[in-house]
């Protein structure tokens, strides 16, 4: 391949050059960096990738791109980036090297942990750096599969201690979200001095000024048009500019040239490229068997090196992807057939056989059912490895090349599933339209109508979603007794999520269809629920409460004992489908705590990903409610960046609750007024009542208690679950403070219906001190004091605090002022101390009034630690290891070290003894 002036190439991208240079220096100061180049096609990516390749002296530098035709195999970009470090292997933790080998094909096993295997990549990059600093670059990253790029952004967000450069290259326009909110560089076109002077270099001959001019104009500074495009004309077509007719995407104007190349070349160097393009591998040594087959010599490179196009240098690695793109996509069909089926026949049928059945799969003219049935295999391969997205393309493929009508329509709806699994929305939509172009039966008509009612829940949790999930579960119900159960359980689901905002049916309507359902043939847990869901809508709290005590208990036991197959799938319905699982609504906080520990801890031992995210914020209110704000905050940012790293949504409602009892204007009321605006217009009424709820927490705590009983009496509108009872308890409060008895009263009928039912410390507890506000004498401060032993006994520190505060305020105001001051002192020293700023507020000018003087809690007063930082010091004052610590918290043991380190300083200790003693 002719050599490239870099000079001439990079010139004008002092800045960028710049850029890179601060990463590779970040990186070999011991500090992991990571870049994310984005810019059009031919605007000049791969030469400054190449150019920082160039500088990384004393680096160990690994170069991969990412290929077209490879975004189907799963893992297949993450293969090329650690194949180069897989002789390190054998030195991970025993679940990291399992994952990883499973992800790359090297042994059978189940499915991987998608971060586990994050977590194998990062443990990987970090052993690569004991001997020097390390830099990837990834050019094209556009085009790596789905699992590569949610696994190396997972990567790129927890490195932090290593000296890993990390540098991407991605194609604009795009969608990628995953890499999205990484630190990124957008290489824009050249400036028009720099523009003409680099086509300057690339034009022989004299050109007129106004066909220079437009040339430039054209480009918009895109380098790789002014070096190729101009080359696609003879010298008298560029003189005049009679060339230059038309205009056509940069793009495919640069595509163009390199197709003149091409097919200037040989026929027989036309057919090696060929065979090259469709050939990701690079493997030199299985093109020249393919060339055989074909009858192409192999002196037949030759040529295409010496036009630029290619080099065979140990590995076939093309001059740009955009060579590789005109050559495969601008051939004819027949002859891309001809040759996927020379890369078919010498591609090693028990090594490789997902990639054979892909040649296969290209090469046929017709359908056919052994090639079907051989994707087929290879999808659930690819799902066996985690790669939903590469098992749905394998299943989509089947099914185009599927002879028979209705397994063809099966074989879609299964792709439509795996791509709604999977996230792919669009490639979900358009099978689902090719398996409703066909002859349908009932039960494939019934499943094609869930799985449109899942993609629009799916997508947007929307107020449409519950009638389209109860009509599918219509629908299935004579046809699969099995399935419409499930569906009838996605349909609470999504009643639930849709709360007062539902645009059909409410959750009254899925509760009696789910009554009048036929029995599963062998129950299984979520029956229960779905039972139990049905009993609470439709018999009412009291009369409900038993069945959820069971299915509460059935939870807790499945918890207990490990999780099988069946139990991902409870996982998914407890705590994906039902926003807020059985104990907050039964007042139950032991088994809360159980639950949520239990469930963070399975949903990470069996890769139940889309679960995760959902445990971890379930855990996480619950330590919001039990005073353990820091711990809270620590699990709240670790969903979200799981959620990130996977493409979901942030899940807001721990965080909108954790804001409102902080108390921190107005950070608080922003965030609760953004998530009303966003969940609104999704149609998520629960989330709405959720933010009302926060709102009143946040009022009551700054005693404007007009504001808080609007908000509370706004959240008490529908009664969501898990969440109803709580916003009673704040509308008690605020209407007996401002005056509106009558609208206490009310509410504290309905709490009391729920509390009685109940009968927990914590649900007596809030009964009794609810109850006490709206009492006089000595009937009221026996409530305070019953509700104070009753939350005494449970683990709820804030209504306990709460408690303390109320009968604080009642015997100041009864001008028991020694008394009231022990009270108000306990509840302003649990205020304080766990951040909750407003109620702490309140209690400190409650014992002013009292005459003691307090000291306001400042910043100063206590040592702040971040919340990853409380978090790595709790486990390592449990004991656990750096290694364990960072298999838990999906970060790197240097990492973990590197955190520790601030912890001893932050903290004035000098070793995990002396944490233990201090925390």
């Amino acid at each position: 391949m002719p050599a490239i002036d870099m000079r001439l190439e990079l010139r004008g991208r002092g800045p960028e050059l710049a850029a890179l240079e601060r990463v590779l220096a970040e990186a070999g100061a011991g500090s992991s960096a990571v870049l994310v180049l984005r810019g059009q096609a031919g605007i000049g990516k791969t030469a400054l990738l190449d150019y920082a390749a160039g500088r990384a002296t004393g680096f160990r530098t690994i170069v991969i791109a990412g290929i077209e035709s490879e975004m189907e195999l799963p893992f297949a970009g993450l293969h090329q980036l650690c194949a180069p470090m897989l002789g390190r292997l054998p030195e991970l933790p025993g679940p990291q090297h399992d994952a990883l080998s499973v992800a790359f094909g090297l042994r059978e096993g189940e499915a991987p942990n998608r971060f586990l295997v994050g977590l194998a990549v990062l443990s990987l990059l970090g052993s690569a750096t004991e001997d020097q600093p390390l830099a990837c670059f990834i050019d094209d990253a556009q085009w790596l599969d789905d699992g590569s790029k949610q696994v190396l952004a997972f990567v790129a967000r927890r490195l932090m201690a290593e000296s890993v450069a990390l540098i991407f290259a991605l194609r604009e326009p795009d969608d990628n979200r995953e890499l999205a909110g990484l630190p990124k560089l957008m290489v824009e076109g050249l400036g028009e001095p720099d523009a003409r002077a680099l086509l300057a270099s690339a034009v022989r001959v004299p050109l007129d000024p106004l066909v220079r001019d437009r040339i430039v104009a054209e480009a918009h500074g895109n380098p790789m048009a002014l070096l190729q495009v101009p080359r696609a004309f003879a010298p008298a077509e560029l003189a005049g500019g009679f060339g230059l007719s038309g205009r056509l995407p940069l793009a495919s104007c640069i595509e163009d040239v390199f197709h003149q190349k091409f097919r200037s070349l040989p026929q027989d160097s036309q057919r090696l490229l060929l065979i090259a393009a469709a050939e990701p591998t690079g493997d030199v040594g299985l093109l020249r068997r393919a060339a055989s087959l074909q009858e192409v010599p192999w002196d037949a490179a030759a040529p295409a090196e010496t036009a630029g196009l290619v080099e065979f240098d140990g590995r076939v690695r093309f001059y740009h992807p955009l060579v590789r793109s005109a050559v495969y996509q601008r051939t004819s069909a027949p002859d891309r057939r001809a040759a996927h089926r020379a890369l078919e026949q010498v591609t090693d049928p028990h090594r490789d056989r997902d990639r054979r059945a892909w040649h296969r799969a290209h090469a046929a003219t017709s359908p056919d059912e052994g090639i079907a049935v051989d994707l087929e295999r290879s999808a659930g391969r690819a799902q066996g490895r985690g790669g939903a997205a590469a098992a749905a393309s394998f299943l989509r493929r089947a099914a185009e090349l599927t002879p028979d009508p209705s397994r063809r329509i099966t074989r879609a709806l299964a792709a439509a599933e795996l791509n709604i699994d999977a996230g792919g929305a669009e490639a979900a939509d358009t099978l689902l339209a090719v398996a409703e172009a066909g002859p349908l039966d009932d039960l494939q008509r019934a499943r094609l109508e869930r799985l449109r009612a899942r993609l629009v829940f799916s997508q947007q949790r929307c107020s449409d979603a519950p009638r389209l999930l109860l009509d599918a579960a219509h629908r299935l119900a004579p046809l699969d007794a099995a399935l419409a159960r499930d569906t009838l359980l996605e349909a609470f689901g999504a009643a639930i999520f849709a709360g007062r905002l539902s645009a059909g049916p409410g959750q009254r309507a899925v509760a009696e269809a789910a009554r009048q359902a036929s029995p599963r043939t062998t129950p299984l847990p979520v029956d229960g629920l779905l039972d139990a869901m049905a009993g609470l809508i439709i018999d009412g709290y009291a009369a409900g409460v038993d069945a959820l005590r069971r299915v509460l208990h059935i939870v807790q036991q499945e918890l207990k004992c490990g999780a099988t197959d069946a139990d991902k799938r409870w996982l998914w319905l407890a705590f994906g489908l039902i926003p807020e699982p059985l104990a907050p609504e039964l007042w139950d906080d032991d088994a809360w705590r159980e639950m949520g520990a239990a469930a963070v801890r399975i949903a990470r031992e069996t890769g139940a990903l889309s679960v995760l995210p959902m445990a971890l914020t379930y855990t996480a209110c619950y330590h919001v409610f039990a005073g353990e704000f820091d711990t809270a905050a620590a699990l709240i940012d670790e969903a979200t960046t799981i959620s990130q790293a996977s493409g979901g949504a942030p899940i807001m409602y721990t965080s909108v609750v954790l804001g409102a009892w902080r108390a921190k204007e107005p950070q608080a009321r922003d965030l609760i007024k953004t998530t009303i605006e966003e969940v609104g217009a999704r149609g998520e009424g629960r989330t709405v009542s959720l933010a009302e709820y926060a709102n009143a927490v946040l009022y009551n705590g700054l005693g404007r208690y007009d504001a808080a009983l609007a908000a509370a009496t706004r959240a008490c509108r529908y009664e969501d679950l898990g969440l109803y009872g709580w916003a009673l308890v704040e509308l008690i409060e605020a209407a007996t403070r401002s005056g509106q008895v009558g609208a206490a009263a009310a509410a504290l009928d309905k709490l009391t219906e729920r509390t009685g039912a109940s009968g927990t410390e914590w649900a007596l507890g809030v009964e009794a001190s609810s109850r006490a506000l709206l009492s006089d004498g000595e009937d009221a401060e026996a409530l305070y004091r019953e509700g104070i032993e009753h939350l005494g006994r449970s683990r709820i520190v804030l209504h306990l605090a709460r408690t303390r505060l109320l009968y604080g305020e009642w015997l100041r105001r009864h001008n028991r002022r020694q008394e009231s001051r022990t009270q108000l002192r306990a509840a302003y020293e649990v205020f304080s101390r766990i951040g909750a700023d407003g109620f702490a507020e309140r209690a400190r000018k409650e014992l002013l009034a009292t005459g003691e003087t307090v000291r306001k809690r400042t910043a100063e007063t206590v040592t702040e630690l971040t919340s990853q930082e409380a978090q790595i010091a709790r486990l390592a004052r449990d004991g656990h290891t750096n290694a364990e610590i960072a298999a838990q918290m999906f970060i790197s043991p240097r990492t973990v070290e590197w955190h520790l380190g601030n912890v001893f300083s932050k903290l004035g200790v000098r070793s995990r003894r002396q944490l233990r003693a201090l925390l």
